[in-house]
């Protein structure tokens, strides 16, 4: 059974095929060059010069002598076209394994490549033709699914990381609330606020891990939207909240108070809650924000563009300076649908900007507070889920400007 499928394999492979094509035709043209020089040689007739031919007895000689060579040049003809035959048949089974020899190469190369050794690479050499590019574009990829694996094993390991500190934490608030079994009702309390503290950082560090996988996984949906609407919709949200945790606003989704016109009230002004530099509830002045809402519409989903929105304001309130400014603006620009948001702050070397956009990555690791550093990864997700395209400068004097270009809904006209 086992050989009979090798034999089944064999008489289907490519160079099987290619052998039967490249014999095939050369039979094909050696009978049609066979027929074509037999039918002219038969349609010529013989040159006989005599002197005298009583009864035309030279005459049909000749014939009968140009007939026998006929039929004998046809026979050894048909000989050598066979043998001939046979020979290509063979060449083109040498040729065909020749030419297929960069393929089995790439094959086993390939076959040995795994998740251990994925640096490895085709690197075919030879001449720049179909071949060499198509080992090239392998290549690509697998440059691209080591760095995407290389990615994973760092997340999983930031991951890791970023789970195991609180739960280290809440080990030792667990191990001292029994180790002092006297212990009174308010330290008691003061505990158990604190790990409920460390549950809300732990659920809030979930909930952001499933919307990056669930951002990194495509749209299941998409529907008209308006970024004018949605980034009001936010900023009401959190003037009423303030800034949420990694983008995590209480109240995200809210949609009360929609506008109707599509056009923004407040286009150029502060917002009323921002507005002066006014103090937030720890003392410290909240960033004044800037808005240019502008109708943009564009395909997508709401969630996922609201988190968007919500994770960026998020971050230029948050990483800015006392009395600093948060400019957000929407609008059609260049057949695109935009929002971007720039905002003062501490200055950004331009080489660690892209660097801020990987999941667990912050400017300041030495900063203390319940950020884990994936509000911007999100932003990037999203964005690439959108099929929109993602440009982030450092400023000069400070803080970060991001612009998100959205595809424009077709056939979009202004409200």
């Amino acid at each position: 059974m086992a050989d009979r499928l090798r034999r089944l394999t064999v008489f289907r492979s490519v160079r099987l095929r290619l052998t039967l094509v490249y014999g095939a035709l050369f039979a094909a043209s050696g009978v049609v060059l066979l027929a074509i020089t037999y039918l002219l040689f038969r349609g010529s007739r013989p040159f006989v010069l005599v002197d005298g031919d009583p009864g035309g007895r030279f005459r049909a000689f000749a014939r009968q002598q140009q007939a026998a060579i006929l039929e004998n040049l046809l026979l050894q003809s048909l000989i050598a076209l066979a043998l001939m035959t046979v020979i290509s048949f063979l060449l083109g089974w040498l040729v065909a394994g020749r030419m297929l020899r960069p393929l089995r190469t790439m094959n086993a190369t390939l076959k040995r490549i795994s998740a251990h050794n994925v640096h490895e690479r085709l690197a075919l050499p030879g001449p720049r033709d179909e071949l060499r590019n198509l080992a090239d574009t392998v290549d690509g990829l697998l440059e691209r699914l080591h760095s995407a694996l290389d990615a994973q094993k760092r997340f999983v390991a930031n991951a890791a990381h970023e789970l195991r500190t609180p739960l280290a934490l809440e080990h030792a608030l667990l191990e001292e609330s029994l180790l002092h079994r006297d212990s009174d009702t308010p330290s008691m309390r003061s505990i158990m606020e604190r790990l409920l503290d460390l549950s809300r950082q732990q659920g809030r560090l979930l909930e952001s891990l499933l919307t990056l996988a669930k951002s990194e996984g495509g749209l299941d949906h998409r529907e008209l939207l308006d970024l004018a609407e949605i980034a009001e919709r936010t900023i009401r949200t959190m003037e009423g909240t303030g800034p949420g945790t990694d983008g995590n606003s209480p109240r995200a989704g809210a949609s009360a108070g929609l506008r109707a016109d599509g056009n923004s009230p407040t286009v150029g002004a502060a917002t009323d809650s921002w507005a002066n530099g006014k103090p937030s509830g720890d003392g410290c002045p909240h960033p004044r924000l800037v808005t240019g809402i502008a109708y943009a519409p564009t395909m997508g989903d709401p969630a996922l563009v609201e988190r968007l929105i919500t994770n960026l304001l998020d971050n230029a309130t948050r990483y800015n300076v006392p009395g600093g400014q948060v400019e957000i603006s929407t609008r059609i620009e260049g057949g695109k649908a935009v929002v971007s948001i720039a905002n003062t702050g501490p200055v950004i070397p331009t080489e660690q900007v892209q660097r801020l956009f990987e999941p667990f990555q912050r400017l300041d690791r030495t900063r203390v507070d319940d950020h884990h550093g994936l509000g911007l990864s999100i932003v990037r997700a999203i964005a690439v889920a959108h099929d929109a395209t993602l440009t982030a400068d450092a400023r000069p004097q400070g803080g970060l400007s991001i612009e998100i270009r959205f595809p424009l809904m077709p056939r979009a006209t202004r409200r």
